[in-house]
Order: structure tokens, then C-alpha cells, then sequence
């Protein structure tokens, strides 16, 4: 067999998230049936995060197995032709050894989470934003969003049907900057680990919204998560404005 690194970018609306469900369409579904097209058998794809529906990929990583040698250049053409019109698309493969894998063998995780403020409703960047009508204080943000950073008990911004063996983990960047669009204002924050709680990015920025307008104090943010306590979370945001943006490997299969 011969193991690839597929870069992946695609739209989350029509999709129930990345992992397969029988009878539902997913991300992951979508790319083993490509597969199935060039190598008629059963595909089992492995990522590096499963995103879940509504969520949006820039640079996911996928590794696939495949029983002819490809040239990967031909690999990513053969399965963007098959997977339109989804709006799924490879934009990078690499042949990698039988030892990599997407999953485990990534370091850091990224993902980036849009705000759009304006009054007026979005038209093109509609599912692809969380849209909100006011302005938000960056400042007092990135105060908050500061005593996050660092290994902590995130129990407050874990899912309750978070499957993780522990709610410690080690946040190692969370940045929020403000952006002028020609659609509008945006708020674009960067949050980077290693690996993450599910819903834990949701829950961040849900929270940090909170402070932005002025409903919480950066200290509230303290206080919540030293609460542990998934009742001290604010509300939990859309996922239509999250992206997973970027996986660092020990050496970039795709360099």
C-alpha cells in the first residue's frame, strides 16, 4: 500500500460535519466514495480534527491508503474531478511514509473564528461568518482571552458529550484582531493547540463575545473558568464562522 497526505479545503453547510454517517452527508463520506472511484473498494480516510457540521476547512489534513502508486499530482485531480460539484476540493497531496498519520502525528492545531459586524445582512459571506450588529471591544477581548492561555482544567468550555479523557489541555495562542472588509468589520480570532475539547473554540469565542460588548468583564472570563463548571460558560456561537485553518507535522508533508 502506498499512504498520501491530502490537503483539504470545503464548505461545512450541506454537511453533517467531517466524520462518516450512515445515511448522512459528511466530509469524510464525500472523499472515501471519490476514492471508491479510482480503487473500487471500502476507503477508510483518518484526519486530523473532526469538524463538526457547519464547520468550515482551509487546510484540513487527511491521509489516505492506496494500493497503486500514484503520482500525487494525478491523485488530487483524479479525486477533485469526483468529488464535484460538493464543494470539496484537494488542494495539496504528498506521498508520505507508511508511519505518518494525520491524526497523531500532528503537533498544533489552528483554527480561525469570524465575527462580521455590520447592520445589514451578509450576502456573500452568508454561512461563512457568525454575524452580529455591533462593534466589539478588542482590547478587553484579548484581556480575557489572555488568562485562557496556558495548561488549564478547561471543564467549562467543554461540550457535555465531549468524549475527551480529561478537560486538561494546553492552550498555547489565542489572538483576536479586528479587520476592515470591503463587506464590513470583522473580528478574526486565531487559537492555536496542540489538540482540543469538543466544542472548546465555540465556547471560547462565545464567551469572549460576551466581553466584547460589554456583558462581561475580562475577570468574568477568569472567574468562569476557574469555576469549571460548564454552567459558567457563555453562550456557545454558530459554527458557521470556524475554520480548521492549519496542521503543523514535525516536517510539513506538503513543503
Amino acid at each position: 500500500m502506498h499512504r498520501y497526505a491530502l490537503k483539504i479545503e470545503y464548505h461545512g453547510a450541506p454537511f453533517v460535519g467531517w466524520q462518516r454517517q450512515v445515511g448522512l452527508q459528511s466530509v469524510q463520506g464525500a472523499i472515501e466514495d471519490a476514492l471508491a472511484k479510482l480503487e473500487p473498494r471500502v476507503h477508510n480516510i483518518a484526519a486530523a480534527g473532526r469538524t463538526d457540521a457547519g464547520v468550515h476547512g482551509l487546510g484540513q489534513v487527511a491521509h489516505c491508503d492506496m494500493e497503486r502508486a500514484w503520482d500525487p499530482f494525478r491523485l488530487s485531480e483524479a479525486l477533485n474531478y469526483h468529488l464535484k460539484p460538493k464543494p470539496v476540493a484537494i488542494t495539496a497531496c504528498a506521498a508520505v511514509a507508511d508511519d505518518f498519520h494525520a491524526r497523531f502525528s500532528a503537533q498544533e492545531r489552528r483554527y480561525l473564528f469570524r465575527i462580521l459586524s455590520r447592520r445589514a445582512p451578509a450576502t456573500h459571506q452568508e454561512g461563512l461568518v457568525w454575524q452580529v450588529k455591533y462593534d466589539l471591544d478588542v482590547a478587553a477581548m484579548q484581556k480575557a482571552a489572555d488568562y485562557l492561555i496556558g495548561k488549564h482544567d478547561f471543564t467549562t468550555f467543554r461540550s457535555t458529550i465531549c468524549q475527551a479523557e480529561s478537560p486538561v489541555k494546553t492552550l498555547d495562542h489565542l489572538s483576536i484582531s479586528q479587520v476592515q472588509t470591503l463587506g464590513g468589520t470583522e473580528y478574526h480570532f486565531d487559537v492555536r493547540a496542540r489538540s482540543f475539547l469538543h466544542n472548546q473554540v465555540r465556547s471560547f469565542v462565545g464567551s469572549l463575545e460576551r466581553v466584547g460588548t460589554g456583558s462581561w468583564t475580562p475577570q468574568d472570563m477568569r472567574s468562569a473558568l476557574e469555576a469549571q463548571d460548564r454552567a459558567a460558560c457563555g453562550p456557545v456561537c454558530p459554527p458557521q464562522g470556524l475554520y480548521l485553518a492549519h496542521v503543523v507535522y514535525p516536517s510539513d508533508p506538503f513543503a
